[in-house]
């Protein structure tokens, strides 16, 4: 290996290592919500907040702020980003009252939406098309893990140092390795791309992105405190913004927030579809099966945490062996992932109702761990597959829109699922079972239009293949596979090693 291409890896260590921290704050801080309500007094709404806060201004920031990594530099993007990050959990864990803690939430969701894009992006600009499988793949196995992951680190430090200051650790972990995170960032992330240009970065654009995204994720990240149906009237706003959205983007004369003539490339559309579709179904699982084991089984915070662990596990494995092949079987690996995690889900149900009681979290480990090698088929080899055509200055922006989707895929299926699970759990006078399985098969649906979402991509390529060779639009030319283009040759901007 050469000192370049070492450094290279070094680099995307250190960018992995701030994506895991931000995306670890999404699901570390379920099971520490009691311990956080009882020492600060915190009202249901406001505890609502400490967890939905997070996700509303991740996803606010997403796309603006892949724009300014294209346009001004991935580099100073991610390494600010990430030091708003710092000081936010450092504030998080010094929190003393409900306000506190609340702004402190959302000033980390915002410096979370910055840091991530450039993640992505700086894939895209490190290497090479044919080189990407291997460390999306680890990206892939990234956002798994970290998904799956928090709660039982979360639960581990409440254990270790008791209710009243594991919360506040779960928050204080992120600051030394933040500040690691930062001067190595400094010294290996290479200033490239972006940082010579000085294009407009489409302010209009970014105000009607913002406000639309707002409307759509509040209603859904407050479904349970919000009890009118008012609230969807906000969905409807802003799904008339977005449009407005839609129609500045086509007009604007500069270069746009959104390179919208990527949705019309096959393998970027399906992919960014297929991504919201499985992550409305993907983390609502952890949230409707820690609930169950610890408020219907008896599970401790750190139990329930072990009991999701083989998903992870599972989760890990699969995205790096994932990344390895993707080129060789394009969507075909995400249709297989797919059809294993539905396999593993309903498993799962099955050993459940086999097993009642406090074994049954146990019995379906195999299950969860077949649902989660089927998951890590899913995430990373979508994300390359999506991004594979996707020019390198435009990267950032393209990352985020994807990842746009997945926050709002995320908060989409944990209000509907969540107001099934709760609505069921009300009407069975507490079968926190019947709630249960009733919300996985809703979960399992989810997983299940994705499919066929990913399948219409495989039958798309063979149509295309039928009628004389490689998608015109630039979309997969076999079977949802990438471009044979772009296994060869490297994308405009490339770091050739």
């Amino acid at each position: 290996m050469t000192p370049e291409q070492s450094t290279r890896w070094k680099a995307l260590t250190v960018a992995l290592v701030a994506g895991f921290m931000t995306l670890l704050d999404v699901s570390i801080v379920n099971v520490a919500l009691p311990s956080i309500r009882d020492e600060l007094q915190l009202s249901s709404a406001e505890l609502q907040w400490v967890l939905s806060g997070y996700a509303l201004t991740f996803g606010l920031l997403l796309v603006p702020a892949g724009r300014f990594g294209d346009a001004r530099g991935r580099r100073n993007a991610f390494v600010v980003g990430l030091i708003l990050f710092t000081l936010a959990s450092a504030a998080a864990g010094l929190a003393q009252s409900a306000l506190w803690l609340v702004v402190a939430r959302l000033v980390q969701g915002a410096a979370a939406g910055i840091v991530n894009p450039q993640v992505s992006g700086l894939i895209q600009q490190m290497f090479e098309p044919k080189e990407r499988g291997k460390p999306f793949g680890l990206l892939g196995a990234t956002i798994g893990v970290s998904t799956a992951v928090g709660p039982l680190l979360g639960g581990l430090l409440i254990a270790l140092l008791g209710p009243s200051e594991g919360w506040r650790w779960i928050f204080y972990l992120n600051v030394p390795i933040g500040i690691v995170a930062v001067i190595l960032g400094m010294r290996w992330i290479p200033l490239a791309q972006g940082g010579k240009r000085r294009e407009s970065l489409d302010p209009v654009g970014v105000a009607l992105l913002g406000l639309g995204v707002v409307l759509v994720l509040l209603p859904l990240v407050q479904e349970r405190e919000w009890t009118g149906a008012w609230k969807w009237l906000l969905v409807v706003a802003g799904a008339a913004v977005l449009a407005v959205f839609w129609w500045w983007e086509r007009r604007f004369r500069g270069t746009a927030l959104v390179e919208l003539s990527l949705f019309k490339v096959r393998s970027y559309g399906l992919g960014a579809l297929i991504g919201l579709l499985y992550f409305a179904g993907f983390t609502t699982i952890f949230f409707i099966y820690t609930l169950y084991l610890q408020s219907g089984l008896g599970y401790s915070a750190l139990e329930a945490g072990l009991a999701i662990t083989p998903f992870a596990v599972g989760s890990a494995v699969a995205s790096a062996v994932g990344g390895r092949f993707v080129q060789r079987f394009g969507r075909h690996m995400v249709v297989g992932g797919l059809i294993a995690v539905i396999v593993g889900l309903a498993a799962a149900d099955i050993a459940l109702r086999l097993v009642p009681g406090s074994g049954g979290g146990w019995a379906a480990a195999l299950p969860l761990l077949v649902a989660g090698l089927g998951s890590g088929f899913v995430i990373s080899p979508n994300q390359t597959l999506t991004l594979s055509e996707v020019p390198v200055e435009r990267a950032g922006s393209a990352g985020a829109v994807l990842q746009t989707g997945q926050r709002i895929g995320t908060a989409m299926g944990i209000a509907a699922v969540g107001s099934f699970f709760f609505n069921r759990l009300a009407a069975g006078q507490g079968d926190w079972g019947g709630a249960f399985r009733g919300s996985l098969w809703l979960t399992v649906s989810f997983v299940t239009v994705a499919l066929l979402a990913a399948l219409a991509d495989v039958l798309s390529g063979r149509r295309h293949r039928a009628e004389g060779g490689a998608d015109r639009d630039g979309g997969a030319d076999r079977d949802g596979s990438a471009d044979r283009r772009d296994r060869t040759e490297p994308a405009s901007g490339g770091h050739r090693p």
